[in-house]
Formats: C-alpha cells, structure tokens, sequence
C-alpha cells in the first residue's frame, strides 16, 4: 500500500537564484510588493550618491570638489583625500598612491560604475562586491579603529567599527541579496541575457 508524504514545505517555498531574479517582488517567498518598493528607492538614492561623487569630482562642482579643481581641470580626485591619511597601518601605502595615474582611474571609474550599475539595477551582485572593496578601503584610510593620529590629534573617530564605510558595504550586500534591481529598474531584463543566465555572479 501506497503511502502519502505530507508535502515539505520549506522545500516548496525556495525558489531557484534564476527565477527569483526575474520575479523576486512578485511572490512572497523572496520580497513584498511594499518591501521591492522600499529596496528600490534605498537601491536609487545610494546609486546618486555614487553618481553625484563622480559627477562632483569630475567637474569640480563646488561642493566637495572647488570649481576649476575638478578632473578634467587636472585635478586629482585622490590626491586630496589620500595624501592627508594620518592614521593606520596603511598611512604609508596610501601617501605613495596619491594621486596616481591608476589609483584616478579606478577611483573614478568605481564610482561611475557603482553609481549607473544602482541606478538601473543591473549587475548587483559584482557591484556589491565591488563597491564593499572600495569602502573597505576607504574605511582602512580613514582608520576608524584608532583613538589618535600618527600626529597625536584626536582622531574624532565616533565608532570604531560600525561607521558610514561599513553601512554602504552592508546596504550593498543587501540591495544585491534582494534583487533590488528588479522593481523600477532593469534586473529582470538583465537576468534574461543569455550571458547572466550562464554566469549567475553577473546577476
């Protein structure tokens, strides 16, 4: 005689990496309605954040970048911030690379690639790895661990781990982990690319 299972539920409710890609707002199993909506404007608004630093830095704009010292007037967008490291095992390392040919280039190109990658809502996964790479750099420039400068100054750190570098990072993971980029943005699209269905980290 035959006898019947009850059917498993956790195992029912999991739904494959691809698939979810592509409905992750439309079942319960993954994200509400009101959460997607809710990911997405976070996923938005901390895309600008990146953009606008390009943008700022870039054109010098007169916000954290003086008008006439952006990069295309020969500014350095590194040198500024990297050459003023005071703090950490890593002050030295940070003082040889400021204002780099390179050490430009991938600054700013990491903060244009974050920042269009959020903004449409693609590629979040390599973009979560990428921008908690650079934050975790910029938290080791800025050392939060430290109570003093190498110069004796009160660091003014207000946390020694948990600061704005290591919130980003987490809001990066996350935004990725919720495929974030499908509501009001072009997840689903990119999940159905023939490249992305083959390489799932693309996602």
């Amino acid at each position: 005689m035959a006898v019947m299972q009850e059917p498993r539920l956790n195992r029912s409710m999991q739904v494959p990496s691809q698939r979810a890609a592509q409905t992750a707002p439309e079942h319960g199993a993954v994200m509400t309605p009101a959460g997607a909506k809710a990911f997405a404007v976070v996923r938005i608004v901390t895309g600008f954040v990146f953009l606008w630093a390009f943008l700022d830095k870039t054109f010098g704009w007169g916000y954290a970048t003086p008008a006439g010292k952006g990069w295309i007037d020969g500014g350095s967008p590194t040198e500024g911030f990297l050459s003023h490291v005071a703090v950490g095992p890593l002050e030295s390392f940070f003082h040889d690379i400021a204002g780099a040919g390179w050490a430009n280039w991938l600054f700013m190109l990491g903060l244009l690639g974050i920042g269009v990658a959020l903004l449409s809502g693609v590629a979040l996964r390599l973009t979560a790895a990428a921008g908690s790479l650079m934050m975790m750099l910029m938290w080791a420039a800025e050392w939060p661990l430290a109570q003093h400068l190498s110069t004796g100054e009160p660091s003014m750190s207000t946390n020694p781990v948990a600061d704005y570098h290591l919130i980003y990072a987490l809001v990066l993971i996350a935004l990725a982990a919720a495929y974030a980029g499908n509501t009001w943005g072009l997840g689903r699209k990119w999940a159905e690319l023939p490249i992305v269905r083959k390489n799932r980290w693309l996602l």
